[in-house]
């Protein structure tokens, strides 16, 4: 096979609606006119119908790997989703664009198809990257970045729009999150590769220079999407006005001398179950950053497992330590969370005052008690 001819592209898919198409995707395009070989390479293969994929994933031992397609085909299928596709023409030397081929090809066998997925660190976009960095004689020079970001930042971008999927996020991911990111960290999300591709330069083993990217095109137009007419609250005005529901209650239920049991075993039921899922990754998930996540000290699954015992005392009006201590943990985090260098999810705050109110209220209500036997 002649690479004379050979035109190698980087191909950026912009985002789709799908809770996994929201960061967009890359691909390789070789094409080679004379023979009418056009193919894309694709590191973002995965089936859902694998055994145990959702567990895999959750562990962060889910597996993706490397597909082939023709161009056609794979332009038809974003045409249809309504996504646009963009082409860079990259520079590249016949003897780099051999190697390249060989490189995916090699790929491309069983043995090597599959690979562990990493969502910030070894993905779709940075093994197509890695790829064409193998393939080349000398060093890819990237620009600097006009502004430090980290990983949160870039995430939110893309999920701005969909505010309950950035809260699965930020509910699941810690500290390291928020630490500002290198250039090449930037680039495990699709568009920011494609920025920093377009200003690179290839330079060789003499100091010379030359452009990483020859041409920038559309090659898939973009689709305006009709926009849903039905609008649904964030969840930070869901999480601020359950805060403000339970003060209500709390203020009735102290005016009356009832006993709401049933607030408190809903807010420890949720607060509890999410803390099933932030427990379970900051202990046993390798996802990256997740094990420093410091919503643990409200999202954990203690409530859940003390809220039987807390709604017997509640109904029978007696004394039960986990108030005190639930009181001293939550007014410790409250107070720390400002100096907590992590961004936390939009209904950790609210929720914890509004966890901190019902214990405050009981345990009121036990001092008063109190003092009324004395």
């Amino acid at each position: 096979m002649s690479f004379d001819a050979m035109e190698v592209s980087l191909l950026t898919c912009s985002p789709g609606p799908a809770i996994y198409e929201l960061y967009g995707h890359t691909a390789i395009r070789m094409n080679n006119p004379s023979t009418g070989e056009d193919w894309v390479f694709n590191y973002g293969m995965f089936s859902f119908n694998r055994p145990h994929f959702v567990w895999r994933f959750v562990c962060g031992e889910c597996d993706y790997q490397i597909g082939a397609v023709p161009f056609a085909y794979f332009a038809r299928e974003y045409a249809e989703r309504g996504s646009a596709v963009y082409q860079q023409d990259l520079n590249l030397t016949p003897e780099e664009k051999e190697r390249l081929w060989n490189l995916l090809l090699e790929n491309m066998r069983p043995e090597n198809r599959v690979y562990r997925y990493n969502f910030l660190y070894d993905n779709c976009t940075t093994r197509a990257r890695d790829r064409i960095e193998e393939a080349i004689a000398g060093v890819v020079v990237y620009p600097e970045p006009d502004t430090l970001r980290s990983f949160r930042e870039i995430i939110h971008q893309y999920t701005r729009d969909y505010p309950w999927a950035e809260l699965g996020d930020d509910l699941c991911l810690g500290a390291e999150a928020d630490r500002p990111v290198s250039v090449r960290e930037q680039m495990f999300a699709p568009f920011y590769l494609l920025r920093y591709a377009d200003e690179a330069v290839i330079r060789d083993s003499a100091g010379g220079e030359r452009p990483l990217v020859l041409r920038k095109s559309e090659v898939v137009l973009a689709q305006e999407r009709a926009e849903s007419s039905a609008k649904t609250l964030s969840p930070a005005w869901c999480a601020w006005l359950l805060l403000a529901a339970v003060a209500v209650l709390t203020a009735v239920e102290r005016r009356r001398r009832c006993c709401f049991w049933w607030a408190d075993a809903l807010l420890m039921a949720a607060t509890g179950l999410a803390g099933i899922v932030v427990t379970f990754l900051f202990f046993f998930s390798v996802h990256p950053t997740v094990d420093s996540n410091w919503q643990i000290w409200v999202f954990n699954p203690l409530p859940l497992l003390a809220m039987p015992r807390v709604v017997w005392c509640a109904v029978r009006r007696k004394k039960t330590c986990y108030h005190a201590v639930n009181m001293a943990v939550l007014t410790s985090f409250v107070i720390f969370s400002i100096f907590i260098p992590q961004d936390f999810c939009a209904v950790v705050v609210p929720l914890a005052l509004a966890l901190l109110l019902r214990s405050c209220s009981y345990w009121m209500s036990y001092r008063k008690e109190n003092k009324i036997k004395d």
